[in-house]
């Protein structure tokens, strides 16, 4: 199966058509994020749990994310914030050309990690895929090609906005690259 088919003839959701003004108060509360105090200011990284580090970190590098940091975690002041017990983790930071966009991938040596499922399709409850923009969505398929990876469906035009495409990479995981277009 192929990613979503995006082209003009889909209509899109009521929702998607509102003007970002409408989600600023929820019905529950009736404030603001901004009137919060210790409200959300950014995305600080996506976390993605891995197998081989070595072979998820070849994978997004070469799509172009930078290595930032590596090191290794444990001990009890982790313990506590992730509710397990002697937990011994290997990280590895990457981040996007623009230094806005990271991700945190994780090896855990202990506890060992669960199993998930790697040939999850896209429509999947959880989190199910990252999505990355790219300057030239042909030369960034070549590269996943070139890995001996392939597309999930095909390089797809989405009005005059985006060229996309979804790949699944090392462990499952699935990416989008999205090409803005003019």
């Amino acid at each position: 199966m192929g990613p979503i088919a995006c082209n003009s003839a889909i209509r899109r959701p009521a929702w998607s058509r509102l003007p970002l003004s409408a989600f600023s108060r929820t019905a529950a509360y009736g404030y603001t994020l901004a009137e919060m105090s210790g409200s959300i200011q950014s995305l600080e990284n996506v976390g993605i749990v891995v197998d081989d580090l070595a072979a998820v970190k070849a994978f997004f590098v070469e799509l172009g994310l930078e290595q930032v940091g590596e090191t290794e975690v444990g001990g009890e002041w982790v313990d506590r914030i992730v509710g397990l017990e002697e937990v011994r983790c290997e990280i590895c930071m990457l981040q996007t050309a623009d230094g806005h966009g990271r991700l945190e991938l994780m090896r855990f040596h202990n506890p060992p990690a669960r199993e998930g499922d790697t040939d999850a399709p896209p429509n999947t409850l959880g989190i199910r895929r990252i999505a990355f923009s790219v300057d030239d969505i042909d030369a960034a398929v070549a590269k996943v090609r070139e890995r001996g990876l392939e597309l999930l469906g095909e390089v797809e035009r989405y009005e005059d906005i985006y060229r996309l495409c979804y790949v699944r990479g090392p462990e499952g995981i699935i990416v989008m690259l999205a090409e803005r277009l003019g």
